[in-house]
């Protein structure tokens, strides 16, 4: 946001709870009020709602249908048609009234429509009227938006996804058991009620509406979230990804578990969550995040942060809200943002750098303000370059440094990448191998165990040590080729938690 008094809410409230604060900012006569939604009708209904509580007429404009009561919306109004007609006639009206606009932002471009804007807002705050700005990605003019306070409202709750399941199910005579309609309502989480009710009327055309049917609901709304591009899906059934090594994380998740208990809960102990995974590229942060997600059975949501940025002034603001918002429709679920040193820097030039504080801001705020069970998992290749404030403990439960694996560590990879290509490791000289890939990656290791059993293949002949041993003895790591680059991140890292109990910060075989 720019500078200005401008206030943004932007905390997950419910529906009651949103249409309460939005009466108390007519009763309150904030001239201007700014409603973020996809929802159109029922942003309507709300408005409606807290215009009803301080007893309001509520007057309606689109620039298709112009000025009218709301309770005349079947009528035309041409004469306000335009933005600057109606601007203009508001301005005129004596009556102290709610003004809810459809889609008035893009409008507000031209200096006319600003200009008249600034004497609607005084004309606005003398009367005690209110102009409610609704749409989707509103973007103000800054001497308009110093007057607004801006509302994004939340996805519909409980209460109106059940509604909307009792109508749908009364309307189409299909009954809803109780086990089914508690699984479907969390399935319908993060729809719009629109989407909501499609979803479950397209159910329930063959006369019934079974726990299937909430699992199509689930992949159906999995299949929008993937479609938006900015996440990833990893079903929990798809994940099965094993960690050999990091004895010290592994023993933190396994307190971690004692966390959710109910004994823990007793004594007003909440569960961890999240934490930061920072250190040596291909050292195992992402399988580490597959892991964490296997291991507790949630889905797995991968965020790309360099995916975030947009050209646009404000819309990598908004990729990143909408995909944290997508995150909190699956709860509970682990959340992966992958490198997120890309969306968060605040180095660079002066544009790059406030891009990335305005993109630090909205995490951290995420971070500290949401309610839904969704464990962040937050990986970094480039320790260097995060912000000190974004390390520090507190903003995550743990802050763990990855290091480069130890020779036992090795032995581990080694034997489990063996083991994937259906390899018995027993008939693999694996001592051997981890003593000689000192300085290796597991990413390094695993191409190693590849490449290896490639080239036994192509020669015709069995895969063996002395394949794989011929790979890494003709492979350079990235320690070995960048040493500097390495030192730094280790350096860095002196004060977070090795995630394997035998490592350190300054050797890794």
């Amino acid at each position: 946001m720019r500078a200005g008094r401008t206030r943004t809410i932007v905390a997950q409230m419910s529906t009651a709870t949103t249409i309460h604060e939005i009466a108390t900012l007519i009763a309150s006569r904030h001239p201007v009020i700014a409603l973020e939604s996809v929802e159109e009708d029922r942003v309507r209904e709300i408005v409606l709602s807290a215009a009803l509580r301080v007893d309001l007429p509520v007057f309606e404009w689109s620039v298709t249908q112009g000025l009218r009561p709301t309770g005349q919306r079947d009528q035309i109004n041409g004469l306000t048609s335009a933005a600057d007609k109606m601007l203009a006639h508001v301005t005129g009206m004596t009556v102290r009234a709610v003004f809810l606009t459809l889609d008035l932002a893009p409008h507000l471009e031209s200096p006319v429509n600003r200009r008249l804007t600034r004497e609607l807002v005084a004309h606005l705050r003398e009367r005690g009227s209110s102009l409610v700005i609704t749409g989707s990605g509103i973007e103000l003019p800054q001497d308009v938006e110093r007057e607004a306070v801006q509302l994004r409202i939340s996805l519909p709750d409980r209460d109106e996804l059940s509604a909307v399941l009792d109508a749908v199910s009364q309307s189409m005579r299909v009954p809803v058991g109780q086990d089914t309609r508690a699984a479907a309502l969390a399935a319908l989480q993060g729809l719009t009620l629109n989407q909501a009710r499609q979803a479950v009327a397209a159910r329930m055309v063959d006369g019934a509406f079974t726990v299937d049917d909430v699992t199509h609901l689930m992949d159906e709304k999995v299949r929008a979230i993937s479609e938006g591009g900015l996440l990833e899906y990893f079903p929990p059934t798809d994940n099965v990804a094993r960690l050999a090594g990091m004895a010290n994380l592994r023993a933190w998740l396994e307190r971690a578990d004692v966390a959710a208990t109910p004994q823990a809960k007793a004594l007003n102990i909440t569960p961890p969550r999240g934490i930061l995974l920072a250190g040596v590229p291909g050292c195992g942060k992402s399988l580490a995040a597959r892991y964490i997600a296997r291991r507790w059975g949630r889905p797995l949501l991968k965020l790309d942060a360099g995916a975030l940025y947009d050209k646009y002034v404000g819309e990598s603001e908004r990729n990143l809200r909408t995909a944290l918002s997508m995150a909190e429709s699956l709860a509970p679920v682990v959340l992966w943002i992958d490198e997120i040193e890309k969306g968060i820097s605040v180095g660079g030039d002066d544009a790059g750098a406030a891009l990335g504080r305005r993109m630090l801001g909205t995490l951290l705020t995420w971070m500290q303000e949401r309610r839904s069970d969704v464990f962040l998992v937050a990986t970094s290749n480039d320790i260097t370059v995060l912000p000190p404030e974004f390390q520090r403990k507190g903003r995550f439960d743990e802050v763990f440094f990855v290091d480069l694996p130890t020779t036992e560590e090795r032995a581990a990879i080694f034997a489990a990448q063996l083991a994937l290509r259906r390899q018995d490791p027993a008939t693999y000289a694996i001592p051997h191998l981890a003593h000689e890939s000192a300085d290796f990656s597991g990413a390094e290791i695993e191409q190693a165990v590849v490449a290896g059993i490639l080239r036994a293949l192509h020669a015709g002949r069995t895969p063996d040590t002395s394949a794989v041993l011929q790979e890494e003895r003709e492979t350079v790591p990235l320690a070995r080729s960048r040493p500097e680059a390495i030192a730094a991140v280790r350096a860095r890292a002196r004060d977070f938690v090795p995630a394997s109990a035998s490592a350190s910060t300054g050797h890794a075989g």
